[in-house]
C-alpha cells in the first residue's frame, strides 16, 4: 500500500490564509550543469569519502555543521526524485488505461530497494515525499536549504498527515518560523496542537483510528535480549505499568524478589502473567533454536540462532535448554559443506507446508527480499507455478506478505536458487540477497575450495514446547541423543564421491 497526502495537486498552496513559501534553491544556480546525474553524484560521494579530517577544532565544528546541512539538502533532493518517480509512473499508467486505484503500486518497494531499506520504510519515504512536495512547501524549503533535518521534516508530516490538505498547509505556514528553533518533542507538540485546533473532528477520528492499530511486536536487542513492545491506548498502557509496579513493590517488600531489582521483578511478572507459567524462565510455547551438534554435545562455542530473531551465545543456549521445565525436542538438520546452506531436514513432504515450509523458514530466517527483515508470512514460488516454476526448495522463497504481493505487480521478476534471491524491478534495476549459512563455520574448518568437502552440519533444531506440531521429533535426553557415526551425518569428513551421492539423494531431504 502506498501512503501519502491524498490531496488534489490542483489546490493552490498560496491560497488565502497561507503565507508564501520561501523560494526553493535553484540547483542550476549553485551547481555546474550535469552534476545532478547519477554518475556525477556517485563521483561526489567518492570525493567526500576521501576528504581528510580538519586540522583544527574550529574547522571540525564548521565542517560538522555544513555536512549536516548537506545531509538535509541530499534528503530534500531524494524527496523530489521520489515524488517525481511516483508522478511519472502514475502518468504512464494512466496513459495505458490502468484504473486510478491501481496506479503507482510497487513504487514504494522500488524506492525501498534503491534506499536499501525495508518495504515499510519505502512506503514511509514515498508518503513523506508526496506530502512534503504537495502540501508542505515551508517544511520542504527548510529541508532543502539545510535549516532542518530529515527527521524534523518527518515529524511535521507525521503530526499532520491525518489532516485535509488545506489544514495541513495551514499548519505548515504557522510553523514556518519555528522549524529551526524548536527541539523535536516541542516541534511535534506545537504542530499537533495547531492540527487539533484547526480540525477537532478530524483529530477525534484520528485518535479513534489509532486505537484500532494496537498491537504487540518483538525485535532483537543487544546481549541476547529482545524488546517486547505493546502499542496501546495511553490509559491502558499506564494501567499495565502501574499494575506491574505495584506487584513488584509487594514482592520486594515481602522478600519474594530475592536479589532481583524492581525492574527485573516487573519483567519476570510480565512473562509469568502473559504465559501463565509459575517461573519466567520456563518457556511454555515454541521457539526455534538452531545450534551445532558440537555446540550442543561437546561444548564448542559456535553461536546458536533463534529463528527469525538472531544469534545467541552457545553457553546461553545450552543453559536455556538445561534450565527450563518446559518440553524440549530435537530435529536433525542438513547443510551443504562449502556454504553452510540448509539443504534438508527429517521429512519427505513435497508441498509448501509441513516440514518443507519449516525448512524454508529456517533457511531464510526473515523475508528474503534485500533489506527487508520482516517476519516471513508467505512461502511461495520465486518463479510462479503458472510459469512452470517447480514446488521445490530451490524455487521457494520465504517472504513477508507485502513483498509477496509486490512481486505480482507488472515488471517484477524474482529468480531464486540455493545461493540466494535476485529481484528485478520495472526499471530494470537488479538487487540480490545471498542465502546466509545456517550457522557460522566452526573454527578450524577448511575454507571453501580447500581440502575435501566436509559435511559441516549445524546439527539440531531445538523446539521448545509443542514439539510434535511439525512432525516426528526426538525428546532431548542424554540416553537418546544420536551419537556421531561414520555415515557423515554429523560432521565427519566424506570424499567427493560420497558428497556427490548425497547431493543426488540427501537423506531426509524434502
Amino acid at each position: 500500500m502506498v501512503t501519502g497526502h491524498g490531496a488534489s495537486r490542483a489546490e493552490d498552496p498560496l491560497a488565502e490564509g497561507h503565507r508564501a513559501a520561501p523560494d526553493r534553491p535553484d540547483p542550476d544556480a549553485v551547481v555546474p550543469a550535469g552534476v545532478g546525474s547519477a554518475e556525477a553524484l556517485a563521483a561526489l560521494v567518492a570525493a567526500l569519502a576521501g576528504v581528510p579530517t580538519a586540522d583544527s577544532e574550529t574547522e571540525a565544528i564548521d565542517r560538522i555543521r555544513v555536512l549536516e546541512e548537506l545531509k538535509a539538502a541530499c534528503a530534500a533532493a531524494q524527496v523530489r526524485e521520489t515524488e517525481a518517480l511516483y508522478s511519472r509512473r502514475c502518468a504512464d499508467e494512466a496513459a495505458r488505461g490502468i484504473p486510478a486505484r491501481d496506479r503507482g503500486r510497487g513504487v514504494a518497494a522500488e524506492v525501498a530497494l534503491a534506499r536499501r531499506e525495508s518495504p515499510s520504510g519505502g512506503s514511509r519515504s514515498l508518503g513523506l515525499a508526496r506530502t512534503l512536495v504537495g502540501d508542505m512547501p515551508h517544511t520542504m524549503a527548510a529541508l532543502a536549504d539545510g535549516t532542518i533535518s530529515e527527521f524534523k521534516a518527518t515529524v511535521m508530516v507525521r503530526e499532520t498527515v491525518w489532516l485535509p490538505a488545506e489544514a495541513r498547509r495551514e499548519v505548515d505556514a504557522l510553523m514556518a518560523d519555528r522549524l529551526d528553533s524548536l527541539g523535536i518533542r516541542r516541534l511535534g507538540g506545537e504542530a499537533r496542537s495547531h492540527a487539533q485546533r484547526l480540525d477537532p473532528a478530524a483529530a477525534v477520528r484520528h485518535l479513534d483510528r489509532a486505537v484500532t492499530e494496537r498491537r504487540v511486536s518483538v525485535r532483537p536487542a543487544p546481549g541476547g535480549m529482545a524488546y517486547l513492545t505493546a502499542l496501546l491506548p495511553m490509559g491502558r498502557a499506564v494501567a499495565c505499568l502501574a499494575a506491574l509496579r505495584r506487584s513488584a513493590a509487594t514482592a520486594t517488600g515481602t522478600g519474594e524478589a530475592a536479589a532481583r531489582t524492581q525492574d527485573q521483578v516487573m519483567a519476570d511478572l510480565l512473562v509469568e502473567r502473559v504465559t501463565g507459567q509459575a517461573r519466567a524462565q520456563d518457556v511454555p510455547v515454541e521457539i526455534h533454536l538452531v545450534m551445532s551438534e558440537a555446540a550442543l554435545l561437546r561444548g564448542e562455542e559456535t553461536p546458536a540462532w533463534i529463528a527469525g530473531h538472531g544469534p545467541l551465545p552457545a553457553g546461553t543456549a545450552r543453559s536455556m535448554i538445561g534450565s527450563t521445565d518446559g518440553e524440549v525436542f530435537l530435529r536433525r538438520l542438513y547443510t551443504a559443506p562449502e556454504s553452510g546452506h540448509l539443504v534438508g531436514m527429517d521429512s519427505r513432504r513435497r508441498e509448501f507446508g509441513g516440514l518443507l515450509r519449516r525448512l524454508v523458514l529456517l533457511r531464510d530466517d526473515t523475508c528474503r527480499t534485500p533489506w527487508c527483515d520482516a517476519p516471513i508470512r508467505h512461502v511461495d514460488h520465486a518463479t510462479p507455478h503458472r510459469d512452470g516454476g517447480p514446488t521445490s526448495l530451490d524455487n521457494a522463497s520465504g517472504l513477508c506478505a507485502r513483498c509477496n504481493y509486490t512481486k505480482e505487480n507488472a515488471g517484477w521478476v524474482h529468480a531464486a536458487d540455493p545461493g540466494g534471491l535476485a529481484v528485478t524491478t520495472p526499471t530494470g534495476h537488479r538487487y540480490e540477497r545471498a542465502t546466509a549459512a545456517l550457522l557460522p563455520a566452526a573454527p578450524g574448518d577448511p575454507p571453501t575450495g580447500m581440502g575435501p568437502p566436509r559435511r559441516q552440519l549445524p546439527g539440531y533444531e531445538m523446539v521448545f514446547g509443542r514439539g510434535g506440531l511439525y512432525g516426528k521429533v526426538i525428546p532431548v535426553e542424554a540416553a537418546q541423543l544420536p551419537a556421531p557415526r561414520g555415515s557423515g551425518v554429523f560432521g565427519v569428513s566424506v570424499g567427493e564421491a560420497q558428497w556427490a551421492q548425497y547431493l543426488a539423494s540427501p537423506p531426509g531431504c524434502p
